[in-house]
């Protein structure tokens, strides 16, 4: 997975729908983190990477959020590479000094 982060008019109508289902999700919190993170990751995903992906975003914000902040821990179905990217992912916004 590359980190370089991708236009919505370069992807495919897939991605585009997965990046908007990642950053409109519910919670402002889970929006910035899943969001920020779909977004740099996207264009680099295989088609078994989308189909977990499309299984996490299904996922409701309570468990997610309960796994980013270690909370809880992430079940074994999902204790995947592509969830501990997620899991690593950093938001820092841009205008944060």
């Amino acid at each position: 997975m590359s980190q370089a982060p991708a236009s919505g008019q370069e992807l495919d109508p897939r991605r585009r729908k997965l990046v908007y289902r990642a950053s409109h999700r519910g919670t402002k919190e889970m929006d910035l983190v899943l969001g920020g993170y779909v977004q740099k990751v996207i264009a680099e995903l295989s088609e078994a990477e989308l189909d977990e992906l499309e299984a996490i975003i299904a996922l409701p914000d309570p468990s997610l959020s309960s796994w980013l902040i270690g909370k809880e821990p992430v079940p074994p179905e999902f204790d995947t590479k592509l969830m501990a990217s997620i899991l690593s992912f950093s938001y820092i916004p841009a205008d944060y000094s």
